[in-house]
């Protein structure tokens, strides 16, 4: 319970706006349609709040938090957009076709597809990892993108873009996050082979790798003791904003980045990592 009240000092870290005031919309995604996955809080709202800006219809995915996704529709439709909510378990093959099923019915169309939602939990040593939390940890970060990729490229055209989630901790590991590291870099392997594989039929992947940013599960995730010191050893010396990042997620969708793709944008407060 101690914990819990010296958390709460944190919480004012989520009370950034998902956009900047300033940020002003010019029609990059007019006529779109996207998927974001995790769309309820955090990066993923303010990624749906910037396309809707931009002018696509979003398709916004969650697993439990109605309160959270109710407000993010109403942030997108203040936008003027429209705004549908899926409720359900991504880790599973069913639930992923029928959203990308669902998404054709109601919207007609599919041009963008963000895998964002992702979980992770504090473990310092191997022997904490259990099974069940390795397979968890794969199912919902790692395998749900498989599924969503297979089901959304049957029906993207050419000209559609696929936005996948890393991590910075894909590139110089985690200590205390093993098993999420693994899956972060598993996802830049996956978005460079699909990458590859889709050139053909010009459908662009690529992807975000953030570093230590403000979101609703990094304060439910981490004790007191970490979220004091969370973002202050990168060069920039703080942890980022959902609305730092999500404008990268903007030019990966829209034409601007026409001639990228299999790469990966690194917004992590300064930290230089390869690939």
């Amino acid at each position: 319970m101690q914990d819990v009240k010296n958390k709460s000092k944190f919480n004012r870290e989520l009370e950034k706006p998902p956009i900047r005031a300033s940020y002003k919309g010019a029609g990059k995604l007019n006529g779109k349609v996207a998927i974001i996955t995790g769309g309820d809080s955090g990066i993923g709202r303010s990624v749906a709040i910037h396309f809707a800006r931009e002018g696509a219809d979003v398709v916004i995915v969650y697993d439990k938090q109605d309160a959270d996704a109710i407000d993010t529709c109403s942030l997108v439709e203040a936008e003027g957009k429209k705004c549908i909510r899926m409720k359900g378990d991504i880790s599973k093959e069913a639930f992923c076709k029928k959203l990308v099923a669902d998404t054709i019915k109601k919207l007609g169309r599919l041009d963008v597809l963000v895998n964002n939602a992702g979980t992770h939990e504090e473990d310092l040593t191997l022997s904490g990892i259990s099974q069940k939390q390795l397979s968890d940890t794969f199912a919902v970060n790692m395998f749900s993108m498989f599924y969503l990729c297979k089901y959304a490229t049957e029906v993207m055209a050419a000209g559609a873009a696929i936005i996948n989630t890393s991590s910075v901790t894909a590139y110089r590991g985690s200590e205390h996050l093993m098993d999420y590291a693994a899956t972060k870099g598993a996802i830049v392997s996956f978005t460079r082979s699909l990458a590859k594989n889709l050139a053909e039929k010009k459908i662009r992947v690529n992807a975000v790798a953030p570093g230590p940013v403000w979101t609703p599960l990094v304060i439910a995730s981490f004790e007191a003791q970490h979220l004091a010191k969370f973002g202050k050893d990168t060069p920039l010396g703080r942890a980022g904003y959902p609305y730092e990042l999500a404008p990268a997620y903007v030019y990966l969708a829209c034409d601007d980045s026409s001639y990228m793709t299999g790469q990966v944008l690194h917004i992590n407060g300064g930290d230089v990592v390869g690939g």
